[in-house]
């Protein structure tokens, strides 16, 4: 079985956080996803998830999205996603969850929202 390979930059802008994740997001690296967010949301309590080369995503890594979304809105922050993969959108929907966040066209249109 071939190794997960995700790859998760973030930059930090004016008024939020934004995290660009691609590749896979499962149980061998669902634990290197929610430590990145840990510490993005102890920076900034509104963070936009660009998520469009997320080519999976795993019950772990949406339990590190909704950390994230409870983290930061116990702050008075929020989560966007921009331009989610239809995988993404697919696995949030079958769970249950894309009613938890909300979602943008593109990553200036999520950014912007804040």
């Amino acid at each position: 079985m071939a190794e997960s390979i995700v790859n998760i930059e973030v930059e930090d802008l004016k008024r939020v956080e934004l995290v660009k994740v691609n590749g896979r997001i499962d149980s061998s690296n669902a634990a290197e996803f929610d430590n990145v967010l840990k510490e993005v949301v102890g920076r900034k309590h509104n963070v936009v998830l660009e998520m469009s080369g997320v080519d999976y995503i795993s019950s772990a890594g949406l339990r590190a999205m909704i950390a994230l979304l409870r983290e930061c809105k116990k702050h008075k922050g929020n989560v966007r996603l921009a331009n989610p993969s239809e995988r993404v959108v697919e696995v949030l929907a079958l769970a249950g969850l894309d009613s938890l966040f909300d979602v943008y066209d593109s990553e200036a249109a999520a950014v912007g929202s804040f």
